[in-house]
C-alpha cells in the first residue's frame, strides 16, 4: 500500500496554506469581485466596464526570475509576491490600462503552509498597492522535481483601457520630454548576474555594506516599486504620451519599444546618480558599463514621455505622491532608438 502523501504531496498542508492566506487575500478585494461558491474560479463583475465607450481588455504575465533563490537562501518570503505584482501590473499600465484583477501560481517542492501564506500575502499586498484584486491562484507541490525548500511563482493580470485613451508610440512627438521615475533598487531583473557576482566575489548576503547602509541581502530583496496608481493618476492629470517599464534589457532597450520608427530618445546620463547597489555590483563583478546598461534598470524603473508643457506639473504631481522623478532626456528625430548623449 502506498499513498499520495508517501509520494511527497501533502493535501492537508495545501488546505492549511489556503486557510492561512485567506485574510491576506481579502485585503486586495475590489467591489467588482464576486464570490464563487465552487471555489474553482475567480469572478469579476464585468458590468463595471459598461461605463466605457470602447473598453480594451489588456493582459500580462510574468514571474520574478532567480530573485526567488535569494529569498529562499535568506528564508524571507513575505515580499517576493510584491515583486511579482510589480512585474506584471506595470506592464499593463504602460498602455494606460488600469489593472483589475490578478491570479498567481506557485510551484514548490514541499508545501509549508506558513511559507506559502507569506508568499501569497506578499502578492495580496502588492495587489492592494496596485489597486487590483487577487481573485485566484494555485499552489502545486512537485516533489522530486524541486527540492523541499525550493519554489517558483508566476502570475497574470487583466486590465482595461478606453480605446481612445490608450498610450503608446503613436502619440510620441518630436520635442516631447522623457521623465525618469525612480526605481526602489534592482527590482526583479538581472538576478542571474547578481548571483554570479556574489559567487565570483565571495560576497556574504549577511554582511553589512557601508555604501548601502544595510546588509547585501536586505538590499537585494528590496521589493519592486509598483507604479500603476502613480502612472494612472499622471495620465489623468497631464499630457502623457507613452510609458516604458524598465525591466530586462535595461533603460535604452525598453524605452526604444515606446518610440515610433522616426524618433529617438536622447538621454542624459548625468541627470541622475544610480543607487549605490549598482556601483557595488559593478565593482565586485568588474562588469562593463554596457553590460550594466543592458541588464539593470540603474535606478529608473519607469519612464514617461510627456508633452513639453506637462513637465513641471508632472514632476510636481509625482513629488506630491512621494515618487522621485526627474527630466531624463528629450525626443528628437532619429530611427526609433533610445540612446545616451
Amino acid at each position: 500500500m502506498t499513498s499520495y502523501a508517501a509520494a511527497g504531496v501533502d493535501i492537508d498542508a495545501g488546505e492549511r496554506a489556503v486557510e492561512l492566506m485567506k485574510a491576506k487575500v481579502a485585503r486586495s478585494r475590489r467591489p467588482e469581485v464576486v464570490d464563487d461558491a465552487s471555489g474553482f474560479a475567480g469572478l469579476f463583475d464585468a458590468s463595471a466596464l459598461l461605463g466605457y465607450r470602447r473598453p480594451l481588455l489588456t493582459t500580462s504575465t510574468d514571474g520574478v526570475g532567480t530573485k526567488v533563490m535569494l529569498a529562499q537562501r535568506l528564508d524571507k518570503h513575505d515580499t517576493i509576491g510584491i515583486d511579482l505584482v510589480g512585474m506584471v501590473v506595470d506592464d499593463l499600465v504602460v498602455c494606460g490600462a488600469e489593472p483589475l484583477f490578478m491570479t498567481d501560481y506557485i510551484a514548490c517542492g514541499k508545501v509549508v503552509p506558513e511559507r506559502i501564506a507569506e508568499i501569497v500575502g506578499g502578492v495580496a499586498e502588492g495587489c492592494r498597492m496596485a489597486g487590483c484584486a487577487l481573485i485566484g491562484g494555485e499552489t502545486a507541490e512537485h516533489p522530486g522535481a524541486m527540492g523541499a525548500q525550493e519554489y517558483d511563482l508566476a502570475g497574470a493580470a487583466t486590465g482595461v483601457v478606453e480605446a481612445d485613451r490608450m498610450l503608446g508610440r503613436d502619440r510620441v512627438r518630436e520635442g516631447d520630454v522623457v521623465l525618469a521615475l525612480a526605481s526602489s533598487g534592482i527590482h526583479s531583473n538581472g538576478y542571474s548576474l547578481v548571483r554570479h557576482i556574489i559567487k565570483l566575489a565571495g560576497l556574504s548576503l549577511g554582511a553589512e555594506v557601508p555604501e548601502l547602509g544595510r546588509t547585501l541581502g536586505e538590499e537585494l530583496l528590496e521589493p519592486t516599486r509598483i507604479y500603476s496608481l502613480d502612472c494612472l493618476e499622471l495620465a489623468r492629470s497631464v499630457d502623457v504620451h507613452a510609458y516604458a517599464h524598465i525591466t530586462g534589457g535595461g533603460l535604452a532597450g525598453n524605452l526604444s519599444r515606446s518610440l515610433p520608427p522616426t524618433l529617438d530618445a536622447l538621454l542624459d546620463r548625468s541627470s541622475w546618480t544610480p543607487p549605490a547597489v549598482f556601483e557595488v555590483l559593478a565593482g565586485h563583478g568588474k562588469v562593463a558599463q554596457a553590460d550594466m546598461d543592458r541588464t539593470f534598470n540603474l535606478g529608473v524603473g519607469m519612464a514617461a514621455i510627456v508633452g513639453p508643457d506637462a513637465v513641471d506639473p508632472a514632476l510636481a504631481l509625482l513629488a506630491e505622491r512621494g515618487l522621485p522623478a526627474w527630466v531624463l532626456g528629450e525626443i528628437v528625430a532619429g530611427d526609433g532608438q533610445a540612446r545616451f548623449r
